[in-house]
């Protein structure tokens, strides 16, 4: 068998319209298209889901549900196969893997790190996230997994956990403070002495 022989399965493929040749082709003079209108202009027609003018389908229909698609994180994804590449001993960050064309240098994305393959590299790695095999495979391999904005999260629970604490050791003070003051017995002025001396007398 030879290329000329080779020949496309039938109705796999078919023949372009031929318009303008004549009224016995079926497709002259107006070439399919009508007589006259918006559809028969070039470069006319309706854009998708216009309908004349009235209110569309899209916005007669109510909205419904809800959806997490801008809360989610997203991750640039990389394995440790491909992390194999690098020599011994490098720092390896977002920053030089969008250098070396390994993800996209996107700034809102994350970095994680997965475990298809093989790594015999120590390498030291900065990343958001690692998952269990990649991190068991690194560390085997005498490499590091450092991962990034741990710290600074701690940092935040920790400045919210004492803030939290001393609020809460302020109201404690202001509730002493009333208690105490309701419990102090009142001093005697001299018009109340006088009323007390009166009062004995009697």
């Amino acid at each position: 068998m030879q290329l000329h022989d080779l020949t496309p399965p039938k109705k796999s493929r078919f023949s372009r319209k031929r318009l303008g040749c004549g009224p016995g082709s079926g497709l002259g003079k107006t070439s399919g298209r009508g007589e006259n209108g918006q559809g028969s202009r070039s470069g006319g027609g309706v854009r998708p889901g216009f309908e004349g003018g009235q209110t569309p389908i899209y916005r007669r229909l109510p909205r419904r549900g809800f959806s997490n698609f801008r809360y989610t994180t997203v991750y640039e994804v990389i394995n440790v196969c491909d992390l194999a590449k690098f020599k011994a001993g490098t720092e390896i960050t977002a920053e030089l893997l969008a250098k070396a064309g390994l993800i996209r240098n996107s700034r809102d994305s994350k970095l994680k790190v997965l475990g298809t393959g093989e790594i015999s590299v120590s390498l030291n790695i900065k990343a958001d996230k690692f998952s269990k095999s990649a991190e068991s495979k690194i560390t085997s391999a005498g490499g590091t997994c450092e991962v990034i904005g741990k710290a600074s999260e701690d940092k935040e629970t920790e400045k919210k956990v004492t803030k939290k604490t001393a609020e809460k050791v302020t109201e404690k003070k202001e509730t002493v403070k009333k208690v105490t003051k309701k419990a102090a017995p009142k001093k005697e002025t001299k018009d109340s002495k006088k009323d007390s001396e009166k009062s004995e007398e009697k």
